[in-house]
């Protein structure tokens, strides 16, 4: 869910203390709209169009570390391709 996407309906949400750390409160209709319930991961992912919000995938999240880790190691020949 991209935060920064056309606006249908401002919500206003509450941040809350939880414990050292503030949450914020979603609404039910976010939660079906993400697939998630109590329990269930997100991930905060800051892009070029702002802040998106999205369900945690561990696929994508183990291949984007193998991809990380190709990137870093062949950063000279992936420089010489983007010529």
């Amino acid at each position: 869910m991209r935060m920064n996407a056309p606006i249908k309906h401002a919500k206003t949400l509450k941040l809350i203390k939880v414990g050292n750390s503030v949450g914020v409160i979603l609404p039910k209709q976010v939660l079906d709209k993400l697939g998630v319930e109590l329990g269930d991961q997100l991930d905060l992912i800051e892009g070029v169009e702002g802040l998106q919000l999205q369900r945690h995938d561990e696929g994508f999240a183990a291949q984007m570390e193998v991809a990380r880790g190709v990137m870093k190691r062949r950063r000279n020949a992936l420089r010489e391709l983007a010529k």
